[in-house]
This record gives C-alpha cells, structure tokens and sequence, in this order.
C-alpha cells in the first residue's frame, strides 16, 4: 500500500508538532494501512493499542482528536460493538 505524500508531508507535522498528538497520527497512519482502498476497518480500542505499540487510552485520545478533525468518522451497530472507522482525505476534494 502507497501512502499518500500528504500524511507524511503536512499531516504528521500537523498533528504531531501544532496538535501535540503523536498518537493520532500513529492511529491514522495504522488505520489507513488496514483499510486499504475500502477506506474502512473494524477493530477494537485495544486491538488498535496491541497493533501500534501504544496504550489503549492514547489509542482514545488519538481517535478522539481524528474525530475532532474530520479526519475519522465511526459508526457503531450497539454501545458495546466494535467500532467500523472511515478514514477520510479532506485533501483529496
């Protein structure tokens, strides 16, 4: 998988250095591996936390800033379901 030159050109340094959030670029980067060209992926907080090395409450906190973004919208079928995230490319428009 190709990885667009604006994750790695704008976006880490937006959400790493302005955002103070190197967990949600992880998470980003780690969601768009695993949801190929369908542009989404089902998984849990803490299979999310086991596959990027990071905490289950940093994996929260990034998926919370993405959230804030617009740059990830979930849909989940129960409260207690496993979300199915949709990655989004507002640069792409």
């Amino acid at each position: 998988m190709q990885i667009d030159d604006y994750v790695c050109d704008v976006l880490m340094r937006d959400l790493v250095g302005h955002d103070r959030a190197p967990s949600a670029f992880l998470v980003y980067l780690y969601l768009s591996y695993a949801a190929g060209k369908s542009g989404t992926v089902e998984i849990s907080y803490q299979d999310l936390a086991d596959l990027t090395g990071l905490s289950k409450s940093a994996v929260q906190v990034g998926v919370q800033r993405l959230l804030k973004r617009r740059l990830l919208s979930v849909k989940k079928e129960t409260v207690t379901a496993t979300p199915m995230y949709a990655l989004h490319q507002p640069w792409r428009r």
